[in-house]
């Protein structure tokens, strides 16, 4: 399938979601690339990638806080799909940041831990862009 994902985690240990993602991107041959980028300790690399980017959909894999998702989408106009990690609170401190965004900066959020949905709703909306054709 066409298009390009942009997989980010929010620390390394964050590991185990983005696998999850890259899985199903790499069973349905969607290019990526993955990256470990937080918004409080790389916010000027992280705001230089996300705009030198030629991704078309955002995965931002983050726990506590949650800042990544909300910071990505505050930074383009592409699509940007949040994964809560269960780190504190069973994770869902990051689910409840994730969803309660500013109005003009939406974040789509996946279930806790469900680096498969995230991909899977990455793939949804690239057939949007590209089709459902296979490159």
């Amino acid at each position: 399938m066409q298009g390009k994902v942009a997989v980010i985690m929010g620390s390394k240990s964050d590991e185990g979601v983005a696998r999850k993602a890259t899985e199903v991107l790499e069973r349905h041959g969607v290019a990526y690339e993955l990256k470990v980028l937080s918004a409080h300790r790389n916010p000027e690399e992280l705001d230089e990638y996300v705009k030198k980017s030629n991704a078309d959909v955002f995965i931002a894999i983050a726990g506590l806080s949650a800042a990544l998702p909300g910071a990505i989408a505050s930074k383009t106009e592409k699509p940007v799909i949040g994964v809560p990690v269960s780190a504190k609170l069973l994770g869902l401190d990051a689910l409840l940041s994730m969803v309660q965004m500013p109005a003009g900066v939406p974040v789509a959020a996946v279930g806790i831990d469900n680096g498969t949905n995230a991909a899977h709703l990455a793939l949804r909306i690239l057939k949007l862009k590209y089709g459902s054709e296979k490159s």
